[in-house]
């Protein structure tokens, strides 16, 4: 039994179904109705620390390389391009290629020409910038990534249940039910969650521990705009991380912007219109980044939530409870998906994955005290 039909709980169900087991996945609203659609859906590691979840990540990257074969309408490994500005972005940046060459880690430093070339449609940036390109990097278009984690999954036999919210998880010696707010009873052997955000209530459900930062939290670090213009007519193919925008493609002509100062403000509980102040701000930066951007309008502004356990870390792991209950919860769920996909279907069949060796849930201990929320990312903190 698989909970959630995010684009984790669609890779754990079909690899657990490509080795043999019946699976069923219990989604509350519909797939994709959680994080997967309202992510930037950047697919690195770059500023993942410390080793242990930097090494973890690395591998998602060759995970969604192999996943996507040859070519994959959902996988653009394009690359990311980052340019620094301000002395401070410079020194984190320098400080980030220095480390990610010792691990091996494909960076190089190149030219303003080179980018252009990259980028034909780049801005002009100021004669002291300095640029960085990250070859093997990558973003994804989640929901179509999603439709294939889920479609090869029904194609081996998945059911998915939609409208099905867990209310209650029971055990006892006739086995582990399932129970949902439908009325809905389903017999399990193993409970994997795979549920994002929402992962502290049903953990709970099981006599689980695992916090969760409050991904309501206005001004944190698990919330962020994102914002999706109308198709415009410039060219971009790749991921860019500039000093006040992050732009990606976003299909159709669509661009996807990120403006990591303004999250501050980002509040889930309000509306942001696609005319409102910051759609205007959003809109007023594009053309510091790509020419052919000017007059572009603004289709949807939204605030992201991200799935945040409260020490920052990827969880993986049985819990320590009656229940048979193994729980996922990640803030890089769209990097690492395919990856935690195939190591946890490894670890319930009996194969425990050294990757996953620093991330188990049993290092929180019910009432121990969580440092604060983290607050809203800065340039150059991506």
């Amino acid at each position: 039994m698989v909970i959630g039909a995010g684009v984790v709980g669609a890779a754990v169900a079909a690899e657990l179904a490509a080795r043999g087991a019946r699976v069923t996945v219990l989604e509350a609203e519909h797939p994709g109705a959680g994080t997967t659609a309202t992510s930037f859906a950047w697919i690195n590691s770059a500023n993942k620390e410390p080793e242990p979840y930097f090494a973890l990540n690395h591998a998602g990257m060759r995970a969604h390389h192999e996943f996507a074969g040859g070519g994959a309408p959902w996988f653009f490994p394009t690359g990311n391009l980052e340019w620094a500005v301000t002395d401070r972005h410079k020194e984190v940046l320098a400080a980030r290629v220095t480390r990610l060459r010792e691990r091996d880690y494909p960076v190089e430093w190149i030219t303003a020409e080179r980018a252009r070339k990259l980028e034909p449609d780049l801005a002009a940036a100021p004669s002291h910038a300095r640029f960085a390109f990250f070859p093997q990097e990558a973003y994804t278009l989640p929901v179509l990534l999603l439709s294939r984690l889920l479609g090869g999954a029904r194609d081996l036999g998945v059911t998915v249940v939609g409208g099905a919210r867990v209310t209650a998880i029971e055990h006892g010696p006739a086995g582990t039910t399932v129970i949902c707010a439908d009325g809905g009873r389903h017999a399990a052997d193993t409970v994997v969650s795979c549920v994002g955000r929402w992962t502290r209530g049903v953990a709970e459900l099981a006599g689980a521990h695992i916090p969760m930062v409050d991904p309501d939290l206005a001004g944190s670090a698990t919330v962020g705009f994102l914002a999706t213009t109308a198709p415009v007519a410039a060219r971009l193919s790749r991921v860019l991380t500039g000093p006040r925008l992050n732009v990606r493609p976003d299909g159709g002509g669509r661009l996807l912007l990120q403006a990591l100062d303004l999250d501050a403000a980002a509040d889930p509980a309000e509306s942001y219109p696609p005319d409102g102040g910051i759609a205007t701000e959003l809109l007023a930066r594009l053309p510091e980044v790509l020419t052919g951007t000017e007059g572009a309008a603004m289709e949807k502004v939204r605030v992201g939530r991200r799935a945040m356990p409260g020490d920052g870390f990827t969880v993986a792991g049985f819990a320590a409870t009656d229940v048979p209950f193994y729980v996922v919860a990640t803030h890089s769920g769209i990097t690492l998906a395919p990856l935690l996909g195939r190591l946890v279907a490894d670890e319930l069949y009996g194969d425990e994955s050294p990757l996953l060796s620093d991330f188990r849930p049993g290092r929180f201990t019910s009432g121990e005290a969580l440092p604060p929320p983290p607050p809203a990312r800065r340039p150059g903190e991506q």
